[in-house]
């Protein structure tokens, strides 16, 4: 675990879990230590054993390499707010669902849910090996759609970026309070409900 993290853990867990889902979390600062191919792989990995509906799998992931085109084209398709920082990742992910079904051509409304828990398993395996990831739903989805060619059954739901933890000095002043705020949960009480929702 960074020390960085150490410092933002201010919301105690109120039961033990795994540290791989408590000490999870999204910087915007990111080294220029490069994420290796084998490192990449255990990623997807992760994700390829994640539960779907109908076993459809319905995730996709287009992986772009820093000083590589496509890592030009994702940045490109980003909001100006996620640009200053997300240039540094080593890596590029647009992540995107088939939105239906292969074998009846119906349409996937578990898709989206799905790739959350492919994700999820990433997150998980990208926290135990160091590394870090952050996901942006800033970004153009019509950029990526056309710079790619993307079919129209396919559609873009996140952009990730992967990497190493980095130095927050090399974030602008805005974004630096943002890296270094405490890190916050809402209580249990206030998201889980029994009986009634209420």
């Amino acid at each position: 675990m960074s020390t960085l993290l150490q410092a933002k853990k201010e919301t105690p867990v109120q039961h033990d879990i795994l540290d791989v889902i408590k000490d999870r979390w999204s910087p915007r600062s990111f080294s220029d230590q490069s994420v290796s191919q084998e490192q990449l792989n255990k990623l997807f990995e992760a994700s390829r054993w994640a539960p779907s509906a109908m076993n459809e799998q319905p995730w996709r992931f287009l992986v772009a390499k820093k000083g590589e085109e496509a890592h030009q084209k994702l940045l490109d398709s980003l909001m100006p707010g996620n640009q200053p920082w997300a240039k540094n990742a080593p890596v590029l992910v647009a992540s995107l669902v088939k939105k239906t079904y292969t074998n009846s051509g119906t349409p996937n409304h578990a898709a989206h849910h799905d790739l959350g828990l492919a994700i999820g398993n990433m997150s998980a395996q990208a926290t135990h090996d160091d590394l870090a990831m952050h996901q942006m739903g800033g970004f153009h989805k019509s950029k990526i759609m056309d710079s790619f060619e993307i079919p129209s059954d396919y559609e873009p739901v996140t952009v990730i970026a992967i990497g190493y933890h980095g130095d927050p000095e090399q974030l602008t002043e805005d974004l630096k309070a943002r890296e270094l705020a405490p890190r916050s949960r809402k209580q249990l009480e206030e998201i889980v409900y029994y009986g009634n929702f209420k």
